[in-house]
């Protein structure tokens, strides 16, 4: 039976949020934020994918620090969009990424640590 790969749903799950919240910012008409919303918060999961197969530990290593950039990305727009008085809430969507965060961060400090 194969474990679930915690990382994987989360991404997978927090992408299809953003895609939902990108089509609210889209219907108001938010279209520079949304587009770097969408491409942000998607590339994480799909890093985080990406690095499933890696070539080696130290290309698994440097897919999760990119995972890690747009995350810190993502957190940014996500802070405009909280403190933009005529955009949707997005407080779900900080939760999530904070729990991806920890997550990531933690997978690529036991990446670095393991075998040394």
């Amino acid at each position: 039976m194969d474990r679930e790969n915690v990382i994987l749903t989360k991404t997978i799950n927090f992408s299809l949020e953003i895609i939902k919240y990108v089509e609210q910012l889209e219907e108001k008409k938010k279209f520079v934020i949304a587009n770097q919303l969408l491409k942000s918060g998607t590339s994480i999961g799909a890093n985080v994918h990406e690095a499933q197969n890696a070539e080696s530990k130290n290309d698994f290593i440097h897919k999760f620090k990119i995972a890690a950039k747009e995350i810190e990305e993502t957190k940014y727009w996500l802070v405009l969009c909280k403190n933009s008085n005529s955009y949707p809430d997005c407080i779900l969507l900080e939760q999530q990424l904070l729990e991806i965060d920890k997550i990531v961060t933690k997978i690529i400090s036991t990446s670095k640590t393991q075998g040394k």
